[in-house]
């Protein structure tokens, strides 16, 4: 893009924004039209296609808080673009002529007067305004005239739900994002609430900039028995008195429909958690475990013969106080 360019161009009526807008209502702005004029919604309508790029010019300049400032200074010195012509009394433009106001910023006075030939003459002025030298080999521009900076896409988001199991071993899911089909891949192990970053599926960027990324925020549907914790798996297993007590071993499901045995050793108090390796869940950190909780069950009826049994325990054990020193653990 040229510096008559900047001077013809009105890149906020081209967003649709006051010229006191701000970067909030700038980027609001650029996304909604982006949105209705992105090819994929509009395939085959070169005028749609022509709107998306000067929306993305516009968006370009008026985005970067130091364009933006070039840009609305060269604005208002052309007197709101008004186009420069050049003849045998220099160029001409705007109140008073745009070489009397060069003149007077060079120190040349009202007297000072620039000749110009065409576009390269006012490009000539430009780059001698913004420092670069004048003929053929300057940047080309009033600051980023000449070579406007790339800019990057915006991100899009979306949202998905998963049922346990997909989320637990991985899953392929259909998005619809701006009007478009879009097959992605969930990896296994996510977890309910967990954002994915897709690198470059988002918004396409600007003179030359990379795309924006699609962060897609998962929520995983609760298992009646196992909940994820990184790559391992979590179950909690019920256990009699007895069992916890004298010791065991017990038969435990896994997540893909097989049994592991797991020992439960003597005196294992309800709460403690023993780990089976490998068990876990098959992730790109590696293969997890499964770590078993276990919970000694507390029987609601009792038979007379169990209760007499439990009674006759309770006797045998009326030295064994498990609540020893808890008063004067409080007071430390």
């Amino acid at each position: 893009m040229t510096g008559q360019d900047w001077m013809e161009k009105d890149f906020y009526a081209t967003l649709g924004v006051d010229k006191s807008a701000d970067a909030s209502d700038i980027k609001k702005a650029y996304r909604k039209l982006a949105k209705e004029y992105h090819p994929d919604r509009n395939p085959g309508d070169t005028a749609a296609e022509a709107k998306f790029k000067e929306i993305g010019e516009a968006y370009a300049v008026l985005s970067d808080e130091g364009e933006r400032k070039q840009y609305d200074a060269i604005r208002a010195m052309a007197g709101g673009g008004a186009r420069f012509t050049s003849g045998p009394g220099g160029a001409t433009g705007g109140a008073g002529g745009f070489e009397d106001i060069l003149g007077g910023m060079f120190g040349g006075g009202g007297g000072t007067r620039f000749q110009t030939s065409g576009a390269d003459g006012m490009e000539d002025i430009l780059r001698m305004f913004a420092g670069g030298g004048g003929g053929g080999g300057g940047r080309g521009g009033f600051g980023g005239f000449g070579r406007q900076p790339a800019q990057k896409g915006a991100d899009t988001e979306a949202s998905t739900r998963l049922p346990f199991r997909e989320a637990a071993e991985g899953a392929q899911v259909q998005l619809k994002i701006n009007g478009r089909s879009m097959t992605v891949r969930i990896p296994a192990g996510v977890h309910d609430g967990q954002k994915i970053r897709l690198r470059g599926k988002g918004q396409p960027g600007s003179n030359g900039g990379p795309a924006g990324d699609l962060v897609i925020t998962v929520s995983v549907d609760p298992h009646p028995l196992f909940s994820m914790s990184g790559n391992n798996l979590k179950l909690t297993v019920p256990v009699t008195f007895a069992e916890a007590a004298l010791g065991t071993t017990v038969e435990v499901p896994t997540l893909d429909g097989s049994k592991v045995k797991v020992k439960i050793p003597a005196g294992t108090p309800s709460g403690r958690t023993l780990r089976v390796k490998n068990r876990g869940l098959k992730t790109s950190k590696g293969l997890g475990d499964l770590h078993v909780t276990v919970e000694v069950a507390v029987p609601r009826r009792m038979s007379a013969d169990a209760k007499k049994a439990v009674e006759a325990l309770a006797a045998a054990m009326a030295d064994d106080d498990p609540r020893a020193g808890l008063m004067e653990a409080a007071q430390q």
